[in-house]
């Protein structure tokens, strides 16, 4: 487990945005029941996270012209049981961190891998973000 102190501040930069904080695993199955869309970001502390995945995320939010209904988050490392109960609805991809996850009532519909984060820049993530929304939300 992360301490809070580096936690908090990285959980904050999607918290003070909008995102709904995913702690537990009843967070997670209540998220995944909300009608429309719903945006998950499991955040971790790499610096991938920081550089790319969590920038790219709230660009796409600001920008998109179509808009997931939810946005929530929950942080690898620190929401154990929340993370373990998402992974088991991102089956078959295994577990990444970060990784951004987008459900349409419920069911998996787009999913960004770390492989897909690691070393490209947040507009290529908005990017990809963004033709999701598109077609999905």
């Amino acid at each position: 487990m992360y301490p809070a102190e580096i936690v908090l501040p990285m959980k904050a930069e999607l918290t003070d945005n909008g995102f709904a904080d995913l702690k537990t695993p009843e967070d997670i199955e209540n998220a995944l029941k909300q009608p429309g869309t719903t945006l998950i970001m499991i955040n971790s502390v790499c610096g991938c996270s920081a550089g790319s995945a969590r920038p790219g995320v709230l660009m796409a939010v600001e920008h998109a012209n179509k808009k997931p209904t939810n946005l929530a988050t929950t942080f690898a490392g620190f929401d154990g049981d929340a993370v373990a109960t998402l992974r088991q609805h991102l089956l078959p991809y295994p577990p990444s961190s970060p990784a951004i996850a987008l459900f349409k009532d419920g069911e998996l519909v787009h999913f960004v891998e770390r492989h897909q984060i690691e070393g490209r820049p947040a507009q290529l993530i908005a990017a990809n973000l963004d033709g999701a929304f598109d077609e999905f939300c």
